[in-house]
């Protein structure tokens, strides 16, 4: 065995891990997968059948009435009667605890949410994998990143029609493939320093998610290197349930070319194994 045969026993082994990971956070008892409902609140309290409560969203934030004999925990604490989340930040949650339930109370874009979260749910039970492409090096190109002077708000859509969402963008990233350079505008990633990049490309809505796909690019180097490594183009959540709310790419990130790297159409959108 070479010394390159080894090398891409290893990058295809690490590739496995990645996604064994980030299958077990889709599929855990309160991942995506376990979501039963995407409730929009109002001012008008609403109670609904996968929820304790009666659920409003007031000026002072998300309020939750809860009947005699209901319960639920927030912080660790059992909360009975009226309870006061305040106003939730964009893009913030709170996990609220329901017997083997989790209740998420969210805002996003602008609006205040409830996710229900039942590990039961049928979509997280009958889950198997996500098919993908198998992982070649070839598609772990090196680029760079090109900060901009300040960050720059980026308005993008969403998975959920009329819905926005608005993102500071730290700058683009470049990268050559086939001769040819091409630039994604990138958001700030899950680690300081990392960046994001949503995207499409000529095999979405073929053999990929029609709607977007993510990147995660660890921090730029002293120099401003990025290793932009498409074998790890992940499918959001919006891609297995409408009730995500999942950002689209901006305009600017859509590829002309097939990226035939990452995950495919999950096989609960028709996707094939």
């Amino acid at each position: 065995m070479t010394v390159q045969d080894v090398d891409r026993v290893s990058y295809v082994q690490e590739w496995e891990e990645w996604h064994r990971r980030k299958e077990a956070v889709l599929s855990a008892p309160h991942g995506f997968l376990a979501i039963t409902s995407l409730r929009w609140l109002t001012e008008e309290p609403t109670r609904f059948e996968d929820a304790p409560g009666a659920w409003a969203a007031t000026g002072d934030g998300v309020v939750v009435e809860l009947d005699e004999g209901e319960e639920v925990t927030v912080d660790g604490q059992v909360v009975h009667g009226r309870h006061e989340f305040g106003v939730l930040a964009e893009r913030a949650s709170v996990y609220v605890g329901w017997g083997d339930a989790v209740i998420e109370v969210a805002k996003r874009g602008g609006h205040d949410i409830l996710r229900p979260r039942h590990p039961e749910n049928a979509l997280r039970t009958a889950f198997t994998f996500t098919p993908a492409y198998e992982p070649d090096p070839r598609w772990a190109l090196t680029g760079r990143f090109l900060p901009f002077d300040a960050p720059r708000p980026v308005t993008v859509g969403a998975a959920v029609e009329g819905l926005e969402h608005v993102y500071d963008s730290p700058g683009q990233v470049e990268f050559e493939l086939d001769g040819t350079a091409y630039r994604l505008t990138a958001f700030n990633g899950g680690e300081p320093g990392a960046l994001m990049v949503l995207f499409t490309d000529e095999t979405s809505g073929v053999t990929t998610y029609a709607a977007n796909r993510a990147l995660q690019i660890a921090a730029p180097d002293a120099e401003g290197g990025v290793t932009v490594d498409f074998n790890r183009a992940a499918n959001l959540p919006c891609a297995y349930t409408d009730l995500a709310t999942c950002p689209l790419p901006p305009a600017e990130n859509r590829l002309p070319v097939a990226v035939e790297a990452g995950e495919k159409i999950p096989l609960e959108r028709g996707g094939q194994p």
